[in-house]
């Protein structure tokens, strides 16, 4: 893997006119795609690659930050940076369920609810769940993921009163399917779904473990329960390179 034999340094090429953080960058890339850090694989801690390649740390985070804007790894901060894994395929259709679609891949879903609060709707909130505006609502902020990695973040509106306390039920399921169990739901399905695209804003890659203005599917979408009422509104926000939609 390095040119350096048994010291465990790879050499960078210096005066040749290619920068040094890309030249880590590219060997990383090249490891990468050589099979040599596997899809999810945690790569080496900043200090042990600025050993490695006889840098600072500040030319490794640089080297790391391009790895990352293009999407080959994903760094979070506190934990160190980690190989993308494939995209996942996430059909949309009648009965969208992000946990089922995750661990039928084989991954582990889950949902951690960021914040909760009840607002009133406005227009677009209220169009979307067919009630007056200003009529309360319960907003939810979350992170969905698969085996621990940011997939989507998503608002999240439901009505009140029937809806109170879902804030607590989502957070101990990490699952709307779960959480509306306890309201009675047993089942739900999709009523219309916009799809748009667009940049990602500072708060959102921090959300999504990505560089900001990496591009983000946006979905709002409307759920209804057996009855035929509007019970869900949301807008989600998925890094692009790590699902694949499947319009069904």
């Amino acid at each position: 893997m390095n040119e350096a034999g048994d010291t465990g340094v790879t050499a960078l090429q210096r005066g040749g006119g290619l920068a040094a953080w890309r030249q880590i960058a590219d060997a990383l890339a090249n490891e990468i795609r050589s099979g040599a850090f596997a899809a999810g694989a945690q790569l080496p801690a900043e200090s042990a690659l600025a050993a490695r390649f006889g840098v600072n740390r500040h030319t490794v985070r640089r080297a790391l930050g391009v790895l990352a804007e293009c999407g080959m790894v994903r760094t979070t901060q506190g934990k160190g940076s980690f190989v993308e894994q494939g995209p996942i395929p996430y059909p949309i259709g009648p009965r969208t369920r992000f946990s089922e679609i995750v661990s039928r891949t084989g991954r582990e879903a889950w949902g951690d609810l960021i914040a909760a609060a009840t607002v009133p709707a406005d227009a677009g909130w209220a169009e979307a769940l067919g009630i007056a505006p200003s009529t309360p609502i319960l907003e939810l902020l979350t992170v969905h993921r698969a085996d621990g990695a940011p997939i989507s973040t998503a608002r999240t509106c439901l009505p009140l009163p029937r809806f109170a306390g879902f804030d607590a039920a989502y957070a101990a399921t990490g699952s709307i399917t779960r959480a509306y169990a306890g309201f009675g739901v047993a089942d739900y399905t999709r009523l219309s779904t916009r799809i748009g695209a667009r940049p990602a804003d500072a708060e959102e890659a921090a959300r999504l473990d990505i560089a900001p203005g990496r591009t983000l599917i946006a979905l709002s979408s409307v759920n209804v329960d057996a009855a035929g009422t509007r019970i869900q509104a949301t807008r989600s926000l998925f890094a692009a390179d790590r699902v694949e939609l499947v319009v069904e």
